[in-house]
């Protein structure tokens, strides 16, 4: 099955912060739903809701809301790990982790127009998620960021996006306003973010900067 690349000709991929819990759902919710308003005043082209310490229903609640914010909008949105989450709640798709059913699966048993995003720490898992379908592979770290390990630096990525050229690759890890260019250059199809990104002023700033064309 040919699987068609990201529609977006550059891809700005907000991750959420992953402080959500039952305790403060109510809360989080609400600054959840505002930041991707702006995320989809802005034209962020993929949001990632990733909050691990809910439990599925409360997932399930916070994706069914995010996604009567970006119908019929040109913002993508995706679920971490749980593709039954994803699909139950009519997001466009799954991001799938180390730890997750694998995009071979997920591409033979959900439908075809699903998004499949896979994280990659090297070029041979990055190699292996586009050969099993998946619509583009994030890869990280590219600079240091905390509890990820040592980073992959500018040339490695560089390098994967050469070999799996034009296989999209996202570049997660570390990317603030200071370096964002510089990991464009490299020929990546976009960056991710978590902390540079869950910023309203930011996703403001950014948008400016793509509009006006200052990012290189």
């Amino acid at each position: 099955m040919k699987i068609s690349p990201l529609d977006a000709e550059l891809s700005i991929y907000l991750i959420t912060d992953g402080t959500t819990n039952i305790a403060n759902f109510a809360e989080k919710k609400e600054d959840i739903l505002h930041l991707v308003k702006i995320a989809v005043e802005t034209k962020v082209s993929l949001i990632q809701i990733r909050e691990k310490l809910l439990p599925a229903r409360y997932v399930f609640e916070l994706a069914v809301e995010v996604c009567k914010l970006t119908k019929n909008t040109g913002t993508k949105i995706l679920v971490n790990d749980r593709a039954d989450i994803a699909l139950a709640a009519n997001t466009d798709g799954v991001h799938l982790t180390a730890a997750s059913l694998s995009a071979a699966i997920i591409r033979q048993h959900f439908p075809a127009n699903f998004i499949v995003g896979v994280s990659a720490h090297t070029l041979e898992k990055a190699e292996a998620a586009k050969m099993q379908g998946a619509n583009f592979v994030t890869f990280s770290p590219i600079y240091q960021s905390p509890d990820k390990g040592a980073p992959q630096g500018i040339e490695k990525l560089k390098e994967v996006c050469q070999w799996l050229k034009p296989f999209p690759v996202i570049a997660l890890g570390g990317i603030d306003e200071t370096n964002f260019a510089e990991v464009l250059e490299t020929g990546a199809s976009g960056f991710a973010a978590i902390r540079f990104l869950n910023d309203e002023g930011n996703l403001k700033k950014l948008n400016e900067n793509f509009a006006a064309k200052n990012y290189k």
